[in-house]
C-alpha cells in the first residue's frame, strides 16, 4: 500500500517518538540512521508534537477492528432475517415484500441488546419497566432496589430496606408508588413520585413472600407467599382485609386481571388457581368468599402466570382452533413450569387451549406482547424466546444472558423489552 511523503515522514517521526520513549536507544539510533532523519531534527518540539502517536493510532485500530466485526455480525443478523421473512416469515404467515414495514403490533426484541446494565452484586430476581416515566426498576438477592433510566443506560438510585432477597416488585397503575416483598417475610411501598422512602411496611405473612401485584385502582396490593398463603393489603392504611387460603405448597406469583374481576396464582403444588374477586369482597370486613377455580395440566412447579390483554384474542383462538370466534371465549391466562412448557388456559372453560413447547430448562417468566400476537417468554436455558401464538411456534430465540435468565417485561407503550439473570445483569433490548 502506497503512502505520500508527508505520512510516510509523520509515521517514521512517530515510530522515532516510540522507541525514544521506552529507552530503545540502539534500535532507535538505527532507525533514525535508515531513515535519515538527524538527531538535531529530532527536535523537543517534534517529540511532543508526536508523543503517543503510535499507541494512540494502534488502540484506533483495534477499536476499529472490534467495532467492524460487530457492525459485521449485525449484518448477518438482519441477512439471516431478511432471508426468513422472504421465504414466508412476514406478518400473518405470509411472504413479506422487500421494503414492506412491519407494524408497531408485530415489532419484537432484536439483537443485539441495547444495554446491559450492571450493579446488584447477586441474582437479579425481577425487572419491570415504570407505567410513565423512561426507568425500570430490578430487584436482586443483594436485598436492593435499584432504579435504571433505559434510555441512556444510567444508573439512577438503590433503594435500601429490605434484610434479605427482594423477590418481586410492582408499579401501581400510577406509578407514584413501588411495592417490594422479599424473603424477610414483608412488604414495602415506596413512595416514586417525589422522595423515594420507604413509606409503609405490610407483615403478616408466616414466611419468604415470592409475588407481588397491584389491583388495577391501586387501592389493594395482593402478595403471595412460601406460608401457602395470598393476602390482598389496603395500600392506604397498610392493612391486611384478606388471607386467601387453597394451594397446598408455595405460591410462587400471583397476578390480577386488568378489569380487576380475576385473580390467578401458581403454585408448587403444580397448580393454577384462578380466583373470582370483587370491590365489596376487597372491604375489611366483608364475609363474602371468594371462590377459585383449579387448573392442573403441569407436571412440575409452575414457575409464573401472565393474562392476556385483549388484544391477543384472536391470535389465541387462531392457534387453539376455535372456530366459532363470535362465542364468548376468555380471558386467556398463560403459566410458564418447571416441566419445561408454557400453557394457554380459556379461563371461561378452564380448559388448557396450547401447549408450547421449546424451552430445554425451566421456565422462569412470560409476558404477553401488547400487540397480541406474541408471547415472549425466559428460561433457565438462558434463552428469551418469541412465541406467535396464531401458529404455537417459536418465533425467535434470543441468546439473552450467560446464565439462568429470571425475568422478562415488555413495554406497554414504547418498543423495549428487559430481561433480569442470575449473571446479575439486566439487558435491555429494542424491538423492531
Amino acid at each position: 500500500m502506497m503512502i505520500s511523503q508527508r505520512h510516510k515522514d509523520e509515521l517514521n517521526r512517530a515510530i522515532a517518538e516510540y522507541l525514544s520513549a521506552h529507552n530503545y536507544r540502539q534500535t532507535f539510533e538505527t532507525f533514525l540512521k535508515e531513515t535519515d532523519i538527524s538527531a538535531d531534527e529530532f527536535s523537543q518540539q517534534s517529540d511532543k508534537r508526536n508523543s503517543g502517536v503510535l499507541e494512540k493510532k494502534w488502540t484506533t485500530v483495534v477499536r476499529l477492528q472490534k467495532k467492524i466485526a460487530e457492525l459485521e455480525q449485525t449484518v448477518k443478523k438482519r441477512d439471516e432475517e431478511l432471508e426468513s421473512v422472504r421465504q414466508g416469515g412476514g406478518l400473518g404467515g405470509r411472504s413479506m415484500a422487500l421494503g414492506e414495514k412491519r407494524s408497531p403490533t408485530e415489532w419484537i426484541p432484536r439483537p443485539p441488546e441495547k444495554f446491559t446494565l450492571t450493579g446488584h452484586r447477586s441474582t437479579v430476581t425481577r425487572c419491570v419497566f415504570h407505567p410513565i416515566y423512561s426507568v425500570l426498576a430490578s430487584c436482586s438477592e443483594d436485598a436492593t432496589i435499584k432504579i435504571w433510566d433505559y434510555e441512556s443506560g444510567n444508573f439512577e438510585r438503590t433503594l435500601k430496606g429490605h434484610t434479605d432477597v427482594v423477590q418481586d416488585i410492582a408499579f401501581d397503575p400510577s406509578g407514584k408508588l413501588l411495592c417490594s416483598c422479599s424473603a424477610d417475610m414483608s412488604l414495602r411501598l415506596w413512595d416514586f413520585n417525589e422522595t423515594y422512602a420507604c413509606i409503609k411496611t405490610l407483615q403478616g405473612h408466616d414466611h419468604n413472600v415470592s409475588s407481588v401485584c397491584f389491583t388495577p385502582s391501586g387501592d389493594h396490593v395482593v402478595s403471595a407467599s412460601r406460608d401457602r398463603t395470598i393476602r390482598i393489603w389496603e395500600t392506604s392504611t397498610g392493612y391486611c382485609v384478606r388471607t386467601l387460603n387453597g394451594h397446598r405448597d408455595w405460591v410462587r406469583q400471583v397476578r390480577v386481571y386488568h378489569d380487576g374481576t380475576y385473580m390467578a396464582s401458581c403454585s408448587n403444588d403444580q397448580s393454577v388457581f384462578v380466583w373470582q374477586i370483587s370491590t365489596p369482597m376487597l372491604s375489611a370486613n366483608s364475609n363474602l368468599e371468594c371462590k377459585h377455580f383449579e387448573l392442573r395440566a403441569h407436571e412440575h412447579v409452575v414457575e409464573c402466570v401472565s393474562w392476556a390483554p385483549e388484544a391477543s384474542a384472536a391470535a389465541v383462538q387462531e392457534g387453539a382452533g376455535l372456530v366459532d370466534k363470535k362465542r364468548n371465549a376468555g380471558p386467556f391466562l398463560c403459566s410458564g413450569s418447571r416441566d419445561k412448557t408454557i400453557k394457554i388456559w380459556d379461563v371461561s372453560t378452564l380448559q388448557c387451549l396450547m401447549s408450547l413447547v421449546g424451552h430445554h430448562n425451566w421456565v422462569r417468566a412470560c409476558v404477553f406482547h401488547p400487540g397480541g400476537r406474541y408471547l415472549l417468554s425466559v428460561s433457565d436455558d438462558k434463552t428469551l424466546r418469541v412465541w406467535d401464538l396464531r401458529t404455537k411456534r417459536n418465533h425467535k430465540t434470543l441468546e439473552a444472558h450467560t446464565h439462568f435468565v429470571t425475568s422478562v417485561d415488555m413495554h406497554k407503550l414504547g418498543p423495549f423489552v428487559c430481561t433480569a439473570s442470575v449473571d446479575q445483569s439486566i439487558k435491555l433490548w429494542e424491538c423492531r
